[in-house]
């Protein structure tokens, strides 16, 4: 039986996943991998620990070498860039090294193609005379990006940056660069530092910034980048500020991380179908409209266990979709389980993290929901032991049924705010209510938490205020 051929276009999370998921299932199978840069399976979220130095060798970021992939018998082409996809005829055609053109043939095709920086409508930052990594001002999505800012921190020495958008990469690289000995402001748009978590919360985010020498511009909208006049490597950066008034920034650095957006371009001119967003319409096994053609990752909808169709561009949801595209290119019938947009994310000594639904896009996501929610602050660990600190904890459900819509957590970077979350994210991923989340049988010693875990805590705070009818457990009930 002859094997069969894949071939995956993306070297990143979801490429690799789904190529060694292929591989596992089938070592026989001829796994093709295309990457665009020379940079496979590279941590792009490890970019900010490299630009800070906390991660002293860049090579370090790899999820796994290159002798490490090749061990798996995929091949790994790197300088190759996919130009189209002929589904009809399952070819591929790309162009490589020293730009020479050839076609691959294929049994099944994956997508990975990811996604690309967000480039605002902001003067100065678009058209043919738009700045550039060489005037000081970088858009930060790939390693070749991360080696740009590098190149510019050598070179210019700048003593300040200014950041616009405070979401994860920018608030990470707001600590990166202070980490440097960078003077950084940060401008963001919306009325608080980290909008995926309720203002009370982001500020919570921006006090920490603030507390480190972060100077923090919110409902700020900036309306131009422009070289400094009469000043060599000066930027002006000027925006509109909340009482409507212009303001100006001077600064050496400007760094424009204010989202991404799907990178659809091949699958679209290959006749795909785009979803959400503009993102490449998959179903639950992650299957394109063009036959024997999947994609994964950032490039692709995603499935959300409360939303339904969806897109969210996120590492772990990345290597998930890979890994049931490379199965079901060779023959599986996987579906991906879905994702609650889990999230978390460490700013200086402060760590912010969510899971599910916050109270307003539960309102919109089903009409039969009562949304509430309940803040707490209980204690990390019993406070007789030294160190405690409290959580600021936000719980979200249904007071109609007690079902467990979301969480968000701020909390000092000891006291376990990702696992916590990790809780909620499993009680969702199961359908719990509020109350039920009391009933987990969680660890417990003095200097780690408290008989009633802060998450527990913080679940009989809602259950307290909303007090909806318990359901009765399955097995007590027979």
């Amino acid at each position: 039986m002859p094997s069969t051929r894949l071939v995956v276009i993306g070297g990143s999370d979801a490429g690799i996943s789904a190529a060694l998921r292929a591989r596992e299932i089938d070592p026989g199978s001829e796994v093709t991998v295309l990457v665009a840069d020379d940079y496979p399976n590279f941590s792009i979220c490890g970019i900010p620990y490299h630009v800070s130095g906390e991660v002293p060798r860049w090579a370090d970021l790899a999820h796994r070498t290159a002798a490490d992939l090749e061990a798996t018998g995929m091949c790994v082409r790197t300088l190759t860039r996919a130009t189209g996809i002929d589904a009809a005829g399952r070819r591929v055609q790309v162009i490589g090294p020293g730009g020479l053109t050839e076609e691959l043939s294929y049994d099944a095709l994956v997508v990975g193609t990811g996604a690309v920086s967000a480039r605002p409508p902001i003067d100065g930052l678009t058209g043919p005379d738009a700045l550039g990594t060489d005037d000081g001002v970088h858009l930060l999505h790939s390693m070749g990006d991360m080696f740009a800012v590098l190149r510019s921190i050598e070179e210019r020495a700048p003593a300040t940056a200014t950041i616009i958008g405070a979401g994860y990469i920018g608030l990470e690289m707001a600590e990166a660069l202070t980490t440097r000995g960078i003077a950084v402001t940060q401008i963001e748009a919306l009325p608080e530092v980290l909008p995926t978590v309720d203002t009370e919360l982001g500020a919570l985010v921006r006090g920490e910034l603030e507390q480190h020498g972060v100077e923090v511009a919110t409902l700020t909208k900036v309306t131009s980048v422009e070289r400094a006049p009469g000043a060599t490597d000066a930027l002006s950066v000027r925006a509109i500020g909340p009482d409507g008034a212009e303001v100006a920034h001077s600064t050496e650095l400007v760094l424009v991380v204010v989202g991404v957006r799907p990178d659809t371009d091949l699958a679209a001119r290959a006749g795909a179908r785009l979803g959400t967003k503009g993102a490449i319409a998959v179903d639950e096994q992650m299957r394109t409209s063009l036959p024997d053609v999947y994609a994964a990752g950032d490039c692709a909808v995603t499935y959300h266990r409360l939303l339904g169709a969806t897109w969210l561009p996120l590492g772990t949801t990345a290597h998930k979709q890979g890994r049931v595209a490379g199965e079901n290119a060779l023959g599986g019938t996987r579906y991906y389980a879905g994702s609650l947009g889990t999230q978390v994310v460490k700013v200086f000594d402060l760590v912010a993290a969510r899971t599910g639904l916050r109270e307003h896009e539960a309102v919109t996501a089903d009409a039969s929901w009562q949304p509430v929610t309940t803040a707490s602050s209980p204690d990390d660990h019993k406070i007789y032991y030294p160190g405690a600190t409290p959580l600021a904890v936000r719980v979200t459900g249904d007071a109609a049924s007690g079902l467990l819509l979301g969480a968000q957590l701020v909390g000092h970077r000891s006291a376990e705010v990702s696992k916590r979350i990790d809780i909620y994210a499993a009680a969702l991923f199961h359908g719990m209510t509020v109350d039920s989340v009391s009933d987990l049988d969680l660890s417990y010693t003095p200097p780690l938490g408290s008989p009633w875990d802060a998450v527990q805590v913080a679940a009989q705070a809602w259950s307290r205020e909303h007090r909806p009818a318990r359901t009765p457990h399955p097995l007590r009930s027979r």
